[in-house]
């Protein structure tokens, strides 16, 4: 085993939106154990799927709390995909608990809103008030505890996130880094063909739903490009589908994302995280 991975504090990860941390076929594919073949030692968020970040960063606080007092640790160091990264944020910020946290690593996060929900909110309140009814009522099912899907939609509009920035300052206790990745195009990944379609022709290039200047935060380590030109998806950021991009590595170029993760955790025990 080599301990390229093994950082001081161990490495929590946390999932975004619509997904749950589970056993199997779990949300970070072949990242956990490619991570911990290099000595990682890894932890869950096991927030709610669609539960505001305020609900889910409580949650993500009594979880910490746990894993710090099993592990006898003063601190984490947090990855977190997606919404995941606003979840964190506001334990951090709000909650209290920046001196248990050593860095804060958000990959495609929406820290500055999506501009194509500001014009879906447009639609009368009772068009999502109707489709939260059963999103709630699905998640509850799959083990939300709180899901709240117009609150979260809500949020992730440009003006929220603007409030959200507002109120959840970063703590210089932490250390921040954000990425970013796109698409070639709509065609490069046929789950996210329509989001990334109307995303693009709001807003520009994006993964199939955050644009890199929403996902560009502290330390912004630039926007992902994969070794061939199909990009990368939302959905590749996690490993989705469980497959390399292309057999030959390139330089400056993801031609597998479990590379990426590696480089993370590798470069935060290099600065004694």
């Amino acid at each position: 085993m080599d301990n390229n991975c093994k950082t001081k504090y161990p490495i929590l990860l946390v999932h975004g939106t619509g997904f749950r941390d589970r056993t199997h076929l779990g949300y970070w594919g072949r990242i956990p154990k490619a991570l911990e073949k290099d000595g990682a030692v890894l932890y869950y968020g096991r927030q709610d799927s669609w539960g505001t970040a305020e609900h889910n960063a409580q949650t993500l606080k009594r979880n910490i709390c746990l894993i710090l007092k099993e592990t006898k640790c003063e601190k984490l160091n947090v990855i977190a995909h997606s919404k995941g990264g606003l979840d964190m944020r506001y334990a951090i910020s709000s909650l209290g608990i920046e001196d248990c946290i050593a860095s804060l690593t958000t990959m495609a996060a929406p820290h500055h809103g999506v501009k194509t929900m500001d014009l879906l909110w447009k639609l009368p309140r009772f068009v999502f008030r109707f489709i939260a009814f059963f999103v709630n009522g699905w998640y509850k099912l799959l083990g939300d505890k709180k899901p709240d899907f117009f609150a979260v939609c809500r949020q992730f509009t440009t003006q929220g996130a603007a409030l959200f920035n507002e109120q959840n300052p970063d703590s210089n206790m932490v250390y921040y880094q954000s990425y970013a990745a796109v698409m070639k195009n709509s065609f490069s990944d046929l789950l996210l063909f329509w989001t990334h379609l109307v995303i693009y022709l709001v807003e520009g290039e994006n993964d199939g739903l955050v644009t890199p200047s929403s996902a560009q935060w502290t330390n912004f380590r630039g926007i992902l490009k994969g070794a061939t030109g199909r990009g990368i998806s939302h959905a590749d950021e996690v490993d989705v589908r469980r497959m390399n991009f292309t057999p030959k590595k390139q330089p400056g170029r993801v031609s597998d994302i479990r590379d990426v993760y590696i480089e993370i955790v590798s470069d935060l025990k290099k600065l004694g995280m």
